[in-house]
């Protein structure tokens, strides 16, 4: 509770939060809790972040929709001729579990690492994702060649495949959004955590007791004294002295702009991931989100996003798997439009002779 003098009840509110200058008319014991900002943030840090925890999310659970078509030249593999590394990379990790393991890594650190099992013979034979912070990527100065330490294990590139987003040359590190913007995140972070110290230590007072008359600091003191003790729980009615009046203090979040720092927090980490805003539940101000905003927005996510993180896989299981075999992700069922768009692709593409209806059926699945 405060005893103010002279002074306007929204000025005295905002100042509680450090949102305009501190006023001369207020007590030497009136002020905000100390904010203790953080310089950067490590990958558990932003994961307290629900934003980032739902990019990483969407991230994965786009990643999990897709298939891997596998190609020999111009022969599409399928069968006993599909590769069995991909079919299933490990004992107890499934296609699934590679490629959401791997996008994860990606979005978190920046980087992905595979451990390449192989036959007496040399072919490759499992995938095991590796945990980015045992691995320590390294460039020879001399020759370029890159390897990983891996417990203790110099290990090169056959041994153990480097993937990395955002590729900075001469780094043998890859760059992942966490890592590039540590500082916006940890000003979310703190954000996040003042607004909820607020509300769990108390710092906003009950009300504030004003006067009109001039009070020294041993008075008010006393006369906060005097109004808590006849505030407390069962203490009945309480009785103000001569010239003294009481406010609730009632802040509203929009005013003290908890909830602007917050959204704006929400869109900033999303635009950081390339996610866009209907993706991770956030709402634009001002902007009505019609069907086909949507469908452009998850295009051009697919795209500008997305594929920054497949293409890094695709290349990735290329180089491992035999000479002249690509791997490509099939990425239908994220492109795939409503079933009129469909119908009408598949009429011009038959009328056009680029295929045939027996096929249109086979894109169906009919």
């Amino acid at each position: 509770m405060w005893i103010i003098k002279g002074m306007d009840f929204r000025r005295a509110a905002l100042s509680l939060v450090g949102l305009s200058r501190r006023s001369a008319d207020i007590p030497d014991g009136i002020l905000p809790p100390a904010r203790n900002v953080s310089k950067g943030i490590d990958v558990t840090g932003a994961l307290t972040l629900e934003t980032v925890y739902r990019c990483v999310s969407v991230l994965e659970t786009a990643s999990k929709q897709l298939s891997i078509d596998v190609w020999r030249d111009e022969t599409k593999l399928g069968g006993d001729d599909y590769p069995r590394l991909i079919a299933k990379p490990g004992p107890d990790l499934t296609t699934t579990d590679l490629i959401a393991e791997t996008v994860a890594s990606l979005a978190l650190t920046g980087n992905a690492y595979w451990l390449i099992g192989r036959a007496p013979d040399g072919r490759p034979v499992s995938l095991r994702v590796l945990d980015p912070s045992e691995c320590e990527p390294r460039i020879d100065t001399t020759t370029g060649a890159r390897s990983v330490l891996w417990r203790g294990i110099d290990a090169q590139s056959t041994q153990i495949k480097h993937l990395r987003l955002l590729r900075v040359p001469n780094q043998p590190r890859g760059l992942g959004p966490i890592q590039a913007c540590a500082q916006t995140l940890a000003g979310a972070r703190d954000m996040s955590r003042y607004a909820a110290n607020w509300t769990q230590t108390s710092g906003v007072p009950s009300g504030i007791l004003t006067s009109d008359q001039e009070l020294s600091q041993e008075q008010a003191n006393e006369a906060r004294k005097r109004w808590n003790e006849s505030n407390a729980p069962g203490k009945g009615v309480a009785v103000l002295g001569k010239g003294m009046k009481f406010a609730p203090l009632m802040l509203k979040p929009e005013e003290i702009q908890f909830l602007e720092s917050r959204s704006f927090d929400v869109l900033s980490i999303g635009r950081m991931f390339g996610i866009p805003a209907h993706m991770i539940l956030a709402s634009l101000d001002g902007n009505s989100m019609t069907y086909q905003n949507i469908t452009d927005a998850a295009t051009d996510f697919v795209r500008w996003t997305l594929m920054n993180y497949l293409r890094e896989i695709e290349d990735a299981l290329s180089t491992i798997l035999p000479a002249k075999t690509k791997a490509r992700f099939n990425l239908d069922a994220l492109l795939r439009a409503d079933t009129n768009e469909r119908m009408q692709t598949h009429k011009l593409a038959i009328e056009a002779g680029i295929y045939s209806a027996d096929e249109a059926r086979a894109i169906e699945g009919l």
